[in-house]
């Protein structure tokens, strides 16, 4: 019973992450589109007249960055003339199409992103400080700091992808989608195969969010130990 529950808890896991990079590989392989990624990505938002947002190359994976209004692409998967190349950007456009309208689950992932990055630093430094400060003053209550530390650094992350998701299902299939499907920019022959990436791009977060709350848990067994 413990092994077919392990087997289980495993495929929950990663299951959705293999079969979103399986989705992503398998679309990305042949080239037959007029214009990449980038080109997609400029092409909607001068035809949505947001001449205010510029797509950039990354190297840390495609994202919107709602501060320097950028979408951010990588030449890995974007800088092809393929359909995954030209989805993902539709994603990636989907949240400036968000941002531009003032979509307000976005803007409180945007606020809970900085307050995250914030407290992530707070709790690696009360890691790094409370072995030194234990040593010097001998306070019981270093281990307990310790402790706090440590989950506020874990666990933050696994609320911050939580609190993503229905930003990222609502820039696939509300923003995105709509726009794929026009026949403006892909055919129609072709959409069956977008909703597919769509849904890729959207369980990559559901993914990490269960890997991350596996994490935790297994913090938590061993300091039970």
């Amino acid at each position: 019973m413990i092994f077919l529950l392990a087997i289980l808890i495993a495929a929950v896991i990663f299951g959705p992450q293999l079969w979103a990079k399986r989705v992503l590989l398998r679309y990305n392989q042949n080239e037959y589109f007029s214009g990449n990624g980038f080109d997609l990505a400029n092409l909607i938002l001068s035809n949505l007249k947001m001449h205010h947002v510029k797509v950039e190359e990354t190297l840390v994976g495609d994202h919107y960055d709602p501060q320097e209004k950028a979408v951010r692409l990588t030449k890995e998967n974007c800088g092809k003339k393929t359909l995954t190349a030209v989805v993902v950007a539709a994603h990636e456009v989907g949240h400036a199409i968000q941002d531009h309208m003032g979509y307000k689950p976005f803007q409180a992932r945007t606020r809970m992103i900085r307050t995250a990055i914030m407290m992530e630093r707070i709790g690696a430094g009360i890691i790094l400080a409370v072995p030194l400060f234990a040593v010097v003053t001998r306070v019981p209550a270093a281990g307990g700091l310790m402790l706090f530390g440590g989950f506020a650094t874990l666990c933050i992350p696994v609320l911050i992808h939580m609190l993503t998701l229905p930003s990222e299902f609502d820039a696939s299939f509300n923003r995105a989608m709509p726009l794929l499907s026009s026949g403006e920019y892909i055919p129609f022959d072709d959409i069956p195969a977008a909703k597919q990436i769509l849904l890729a791009c959207a369980l990559t977060y559901v993914a990490n969010a269960l890997a991350g709350l596996l994490n935790v848990w297994r913090w938590i067994r061993i300091l039970r130990r």
